[in-house]
Formats: structure tokens, sequence, C-alpha cells
């Protein structure tokens, strides 16, 4: 049995907003985030038949530990260097903790079912709507807010003054704002 086409389709942007947390931007040339999101996509559609959850809480941490396994291999084929299980394993805890932060940033602890399927919405709707910016917007939020880094970081990062890299990520978060608002 395989999973609706549409089910795990609407993870993409969750997933990609993941992998660009915990891909060392210096890696991006060589690793695409986008790559390693349709091999974990394609992994959770092959083995669909393993998953024993059975709401959209577990089908996300199942969907994390997909990507951390995914994330893991992709850095190993880069650095070439042996499988160590302890970083696997830690890449999970923090794609879980990532995870964690991203539902935080959106609401405060809620607690009834209806209130915790709102905010699995939530964070999807905020994944799409990172996605829909400009990269360099996107990934200078994912590095402050995220990562955090500095300013004077991402902007040695983008090659940019720390107040230009302010002024993209006043850019990125008003255009955020706009469209979570659009999809109210």
């Amino acid at each position: 049995m395989s999973p609706p086409d549409d089910l795990l389709e609407r993870y993409r942007s969750y997933l990609g907003l993941l992998a660009r947390l915990h891909l060392d931007p210096r890696l991006r040339g060589k690793v695409d985030p986008s790559d390693i999101v349709q091999q974990s996509l394609l992994q959770a559609h092959q083995h669909w038949n393993q998953f024993r959850g059975h709401n959209d809480n577990e089908r996300a941490a199942w969907l994390r530990q997909i990507l951390a396994r995914s994330l893991a291999m992709a850095v190993r084929d880069f650095a070439r260097a042996k499988r160590d299980v302890a970083r696997e394993q830690s890449l999970e805890k923090a794609l879980a903790d990532s995870s964690s932060r991203l539902e935080a940033w959106l609401a405060a602890e809620q607690s009834s079912p209806s209130q915790r399927a709102q905010k699995n919405e939530d964070t999807l709707r905020l994944a799409d709507a990172l996605e829909q910016l400009p990269e360099t917007q996107r990934e200078a939020l994912v590095l402050q807010h995220w990562q955090n880094w500095s300013l004077a970081e991402i902007g040695d990062y983008f090659g940019r003054s720390p107040e230009a890299v302010a002024g993209l990520i006043k850019r990125g978060l008003k255009r955020l704002r706009e469209l979570l608002k659009e999809k109210d």
C-alpha cells in the first residue's frame, strides 16, 4: 500500500527547511537540500508500509527520522568519512529540536488535540511561506532565527555588511508576515 500522492508532498517545504537548517551552508555547493528532501520523500513512499503512526505529528516525526538518515548519508558520502552512528542519532535529535523551535516560533504551548493539529498546520504553513521568499531572504532568516548566527556572521557568509543583512532580514520578515496573512 502506498500513501495518497499529496499526503507526503505537503511535508516537502517543512523537510526542506529542516534540511537547510542542518546542512552546513558551506556544503551547499556540493549537497543540495532539495536533493536530500527528494531522497527522503522517495524513501518514505517506498517504505510507507513500515509507518506505524496514526496522526500528523507521528508522520512528521517519522519523516524527520528519514531526513536525518538521508542527511547523514549525504554528508558521509561527501566527506568520505566512516559512518558514525552517534552522529546520526545526534542529527535526529537536532532535527527534532529544530522542529520544536519552529513550532514554538509560531505559538505558545497548546494542549488539546485540535490545538496540536492546528500547530502542525501552522508549522507546515510557515515552511511553505519561507519557501516562497527569495533565497537570500530565506537563508538570512534561517541563519539568524534557527542557526543563531549574528548579523556579522551572516554578512561574512553573503559578502555583505551587517546593515545590509539587517535590511534583508527585515524585508524577509515583512514578506513572511504578508504571506502568512494571505494564507489565513
